[in-house]
């Protein structure tokens, strides 16, 4: 059975107005062609739909069985038709953004204001989380796309990322806290650090240039997310690593400069590599580029 959706169109409108020129007026064919998707209907289920009386036609039983099933299916197709128009035109749907915790406190409030400005009918979901886990949850499909620190080794080869920026990692201290401008890394050896949790790129990037500058750091709190260690710093605990746009509008910290080379580190915008964006998702993956490579 191949029942077309144009022969229910036709069949649906002469069961409702009762009359075959009338219906073919009103699915917008000539009535010849409507005859014809109706006679075709009928070869193929087997039975008459339509008693033809002299003024008009009548339901037989099985065009009455057949009749709120049609409806059902046209408007079933209907409503399909339209979400996805909805969904090419960004009226609805769904995005999900992963960003790492110093990216979701600057660029990702920016980025994300922007798009719900021009497109308030998709929702937005945010994981926030490490480069490692956000890499793990764009590979598994849980995420669209992902805001990451890129790795000097490069990143999963399930992905494909875009470097977007570089930032600049200075030293958090507390806004009275006596120290070196600039500092070089050597100058963290005998001060404590505030250190983030395993599985944050800024915990190996503080641990890395330490190591290869000869020493092991001191851990005055260990363990912390992004918030708790900026308050842990502020409290006078210690000193953290950080990007520099963390520290924007926290008055009690002040961030140190390192002296060249520094430290720096690439954020990219990743996806999966070989799986096509949404609308949506590729609308928001325009808004961040536009934003920081304008």
């Amino acid at each position: 059975m191949n029942m077309r959706l144009e022969q229910l169109r036709s069949f649906v409108a002469v069961a409702e107005l009762r009359h075959f020129t009338q219906a073919a007026v009103a699915v917008g064919v000539a009535q010849p062609s409507l005859s014809k998707q109706i006679h075709s209907l009928e070869a193929e289920l087997g039975a008459p739909l339509f008693t033809r009386l002299p003024s008009e036609v009548e339901l037989t039983p099985a065009g009455e069985a057949l009749l709120p099933l049609a409806q059902r299916i046209l408007a079933d197709a209907e409503t399909a038709h339209r979400e996805v128009r909805n969904l090419v035109g960004l009226t609805s749907g769904r995005v999900r953004l992963g960003a790492t915790p110093s990216l979701c406190t600057s660029l990702a409030p920016r980025v994300l204001r922007r798009f719900h400005t021009a497109h308030p009918g998709i929702e937005l979901r945010v994981a926030e989380g490490g480069s490692q886990e956000l890499v793990r949850s764009l590979s598994h499909g849980e995420l669209d796309l992902a805001l990451v620190v890129l790795p000097a080794t490069g990143i999963d080869p399930a992905l494909e990322a875009a470097p977007i920026l570089e930032e600049a990692l200075v030293v958090a201290a507390a806004v009275r806290t006596v120290l070196p401008d600039p500092m070089r890394v050597d100058d963290l050896r005998d001060r404590p650090l505030v250190m983030f949790r395993p599985g944050y790129n800024l915990r190996d990037d503080a641990l890395d240039a330490c190591r290869r500058a000869g020493f092991e750091p001191t851990f005055a709190v260990e363990g912390g997310e992004l918030d708790a260690v900026l308050e842990f710093v502020e409290a006078g605990l210690g000193l953290a690593v950080v990007p520099e746009m963390v520290l924007a509008n926290r008055p009690g910290l002040r961030a140190v400069p390192l002296a060249p080379p520094g430290l720096r580190r690439t954020i990219a915008l990743a996806q999966r590599r070989g799986v096509s964006l949404t609308h949506a998702a590729s609308a928001l993956r325009d808004v961040i580029l536009a934003d920081v490579c304008p």
